[in-house]
């Protein structure tokens, strides 16, 4: 029998028309970019009957493609970044891109930090870059529509390289401002050399009321003895369809933390692809998803354990408010040859309305005999013994549902190790309970 051939949605016609359009424009090989389209165009836009976007069917979520964004004026940017407010209190050296363009003038490239080397990748794209060898770190992401498309479109970014220990953290801040709704693909690579260790903080925040359709890759390489702690905040417009992507390849006897909090976007979906590439390294991925009204919030992850005695460790906690839907999907996959791997990820959920939804997808994929490997997930409401004994003892209900809140979030948040990050996630924890008062 003849196979079934899906006619193409407005969306992705427009994507056809605008690769195009703007690929013999965009820096770099083009051929790579026309390969990588290439793939994205067999099977188009992905949708609930592809296993990995079951729950997010990005084919029915995405009606058309808003035009991608042009380089904002200096003045622009600089009104962009001013108003721009997540973890902004936070003393780090700043990367910020607006409209997926970075803006050079905003760093002071003469005074980085001891160990920070950055280099616009536009600029890399242009001349051939010697770090450009190694883009696209993890397989697991190369063969993702998502990615793809990020690799298709991506006009702007920069390369960071990491080396020593450096104090200061290193901010990437995404912010998208136009009036009128774009579309990004920004990308991002970070490198942290042997020994090293850094504090990795990213942003993404856009305008209300507007659709903007950001689609940003962040690459991370962690060499052998590195220490890295990553913290990623979604503030996105309440209009927006924000995809994005986290691409970690980390080496021996390293320790890895990363959090990622959502808070904004009518439409996300963040995902996590990392590979424990040398024996002895510790991950710890998290997880803390606030939704409201009818936002829809997809955190997916996939963790191969691609060497023995590695130890990870995902937790994802999703508060689900009126007619809200949170997924969560995260796979483990030990190969053959990863003995002695400890791999534990869980996944619950808090479910404040009737109309809330979550669907939960945790997976291990075990090709090796002597692990330790479990996963988890729950559904359930506050508890109403523990919302009672607050009650009895004079607590407004909604306070007392908040405490219990931001207590059910505190634990995957904890772990931060910056006091002041970690306040600032807590305020925002905090600011997301106040809208809900």
């Amino acid at each position: 029998m003849a196979g079934v051939t899906l006619m193409k949605t407005p969306a992705e016609t427009g994507l056809v028309q605008a690769f195009e359009t703007v690929k013999a424009t965009l820096p770099g090989d083009v051929e790579s970019r026309a390969q990588a389209f290439e793939l994205f165009e067999r099977n188009g836009l992905p949708h609930r009957r592809v296993e990995e976007f079951k729950y997010t069917d990005l084919r029915a979520l995405m009606r058309e493609v808003a035009p991608f964004a042009k380089v904002p004026s200096a003045d622009e940017a600089k009104t962009a970044l001013r108003d721009a407010k997540a973890l902004a209190e936070i003393n780090a050296l700043q990367v910020p891109f607006v409209n997926g363009h970075f803006v050079r003038d905003a760093v002071d490239f003469k005074n980085l930090p001891e160990g920070v080397e950055i280099v616009p990748l536009a600029e890399a794209l242009a001349s051939g870059h010697d770090w450009l060898t190694r883009l696209s770190p993890v397989e697991w992401a190369r063969q993702n529509p998502v990615y793809q498309l990020n690799s298709s479109f991506m006009a702007d970014g920069v390369m960071i390289r990491i080396v020593g220990q450096v104090t200061t953290p290193v901010h990437l801040r995404f912010v998208t401002s136009s009036a009128s709704a774009v579309a990004t693909a920004t990308r991002v690579l970070v490198l942290i050399e042997d020994g090293a260790s850094v504090k990795l903080l990213e942003t993404h925040e856009s305008t209300n009321g507007v659709s903007h359709q950001p689609n940003d890759v962040v690459e991370l390489i962690a060499g052998d003895q590195t220490n890295v702690h990553h913290v990623r905040v979604n503030a996105e417009g309440d209009q927006a369809l924000a995809l994005s992507t986290f691409a970690v390849k980390i080496g021996a006897e390293a320790s890895f933390n990363s959090i990622n909090v959502v808070a904004g976007s009518a439409t996300s979906r963040h995902q996590v692809f990392a590979i424990l590439n040398g024996e002895n390294t510790k991950a710890q991925i998290n997880g803390a998803t606030m939704l409201k009204g009818r936002q829809h919030g997809d955190s997916t992850l996939v963790v191969e354990h691609a060497a023995p005695h590695c130890e990870s460790r995902e937790l994802f906690k999703t508060v689900v408010d009126n007619e809200a839907t949170g997924v969560f999907q995260g796979k483990i996959i030990v190969p053959h040859h990863a003995q002695k791997t400890d791999g534990r990820m869980m996944s619950a959920a808090l479910l404040l309305a009737d109309g809330a939804a979550m669907n939960n997808k945790p997976e291990l994929e075990i090709f090796a005999d002597d692990v330790q490997c479990a996963h988890g997930a729950t559904c359930g409401q506050l508890d109403e013994d523990l919302l009672f004994y607050l009650m009895a003892r004079g607590i407004p209900k909604k306070e007392a549902e908040s405490l219990l809140i931001q207590a059910f979030l505190g634990e995957a948040i904890e772990f931060v190790d910056n006091e002041d990050v970690r306040e600032a996630l807590v305020h925002t924890v905090e600011e997301w309970l106040k809208a809900r008062t």
